[in-house]
């Protein structure tokens, strides 16, 4: 009966408090630094990835996600976040329609970008073009916003 005990109050008081500081100790934060926004209507998602499911334009997939008022640049962070692989997506929803829009061919009329900023190619960037790894206390990323299309408001000429 004495032994059970025993290990519990060692797990108690030596090794549990270790494992505790060591899970606070192995998170970071994300600054997202998102510039070029066209115009200050709508709002801009922020989506936080750590798999390549859903990435990069299904955010209820994401593991955290923001929305904020659109500004010609933005900041989103993401704190306490597990050190491991991540990819970030945004989308300037300026309509605030909720969703991506898009149009002939699926080609979005609405303003989007990702981590690492990779070049547009056929349909959109993947996680792996995308991805980062947060292995320290804090990292800074810079998305630039892409627009494929004049807004729908403009007049074409």
């Amino acid at each position: 009966m004495k032994k059970p005990f025993q290990a519990f109050l060692l797990f108690s008081l030596f090794i549990a408090p270790s494992i505790v500081k060591a899970d606070r100790s192995s998170t970071g934060k994300i600054e997202v630094l998102i510039d070029n926004v066209r115009s200050t209507d709508g709002i801009v998602d922020v989506a936080l990835f750590s798999t390549k499911k859903g990435f990069p334009d299904k955010s209820a997939l994401a593991i955290e996600g923001r929305s904020i008022p659109a500004e010609k640049c933005c900041k989103v962070i993401f704190e306490n976040v597990p050190y491991g692989a991540y990819a970030i997506s945004v989308l300037h929803d300026e309509n605030g329609n909720g969703k991506m829009d898009k149009g002939l061919f699926g080609i979005p009329k609405e303003g989007f970008g990702t981590s690492n900023n990779p070049e547009i190619k056929m349909g959109p960037p993947s996680f792996s073009d995308s991805r980062f790894d947060l292995k320290s206390k804090e990292i800074t990323l810079h998305i630039d916003m892409k627009y494929l299309r004049k807004p729908e408001n403009q007049n074409q000429r």
